[in-house]
């Protein structure tokens, strides 16, 4: 499969629901120019209260690094999980590229701003002990989405993210959401610029608001989710399990941009 530019982030690598093999099947089987990474590659947290590197996690560093010898420029935009990488941002390590944010243009001259989006928390005003129910709530989801697909494999059945089919389901986290993505094109906006690619609240995401064009490549812990553009400037959100799944397109000849609902295969 070949792409003009492939957009991933929320990776999690050190954490035991990153889902490693699905993401070296894709990069094993796609060609592109350019690959963002739009932060959490590596999930520090996880690795400070226990150490866990299985060799697939490994293999996913080796894969990168392999595209960017062979010519794939690699730009690294750290986040929240692996903030000390933002120390080395204007270096290259090794030939990827480490950036605080930055700009992209599309084919058809979109500009279109790129950052992890750990930043925008702030609009999202929780007290404390809302955090406190929020953090262990999704450890609890991501336990039954373990045990769901544990279960689904074995009766020989595909990839299914039990996590996003309750947190779609629950008000508050919708609204947590939805003031995300507003802050964001508000943020894209403020920089006279199209639109915003990001990441960190694992919700895959493409489509227009106000006006502005809004990506959200997703996640490797729940959605297993990839932002990609074609050489005709054609950008499409793949769900890549066993299974994949196309979930948004943004066509460039569509005007107002079709969008296709988000929708997960159960």
């Amino acid at each position: 499969m070949r792409y003009k530019t492939v957009w991933l982030s929320d990776i999690h690598l050190g954490f035991k629901d990153c889902r490693a093999e699905y993401l070296l099947d894709f990069l094993a089987k796609v060609e592109c120019d350019s690959i963002y990474l739009i932060g959490d590659v590596i999930d520090l947290w996880a690795m400070k209260r226990s150490l866990f590197w299985p060799s697939s996690h490994y293999d996913v560093l080796r894969s990168l690094f392999n595209k960017a010898n062979a010519g794939t420029r690699i730009v690294y935009i750290p986040g929240n999980h692996d903030e000390p990488f933002r120390d080395y941002v204007g270096n290259i390590f090794g030939p990827i590229e480490i950036r605080k944010d930055a700009v992209y243009t599309t084919v058809k001259g979109k500009r279109l701003l790129m950052f992890h989006g750990d930043c925008l928390d702030e609009h999202i005003q929780l007290r404390k002990w809302e955090n406190l129910i929020g953090d262990a709530a999704y450890d609890l989801l991501l336990f039954l989405n373990r045990w769901a697909n544990f279960f689904r494999r074995r009766s020989g059945r595909h990839y299914w993210s039990l996590a996003t089919y309750i947190k779609q389901r629950i008000p508050n986290a919708r609204q947590v959401i939805e003031v995300f993505e507003q802050a964001a094109v508000q943020e894209a906006a403020a920089r006279n610029l199209d639109g915003v690619i990001c990441g960190h609240i694992h919700q895959p995401a493409l489509k227009e608001i106000d006006g502005l064009l809004y990506c959200n490549d997703g996640d490797w812990i729940e959605n297993c989710t990839v932002l990609t553009e074609d050489d005709a400037g054609n950008m499409e959100l793949l769900q890549w399990t066993e299974k994949q799944t196309s979930l948004d397109k943004w066509l460039v000849n569509e005007t107002p941009a079709q969008v296709l609902p988000l929708r997960q295969a159960s």
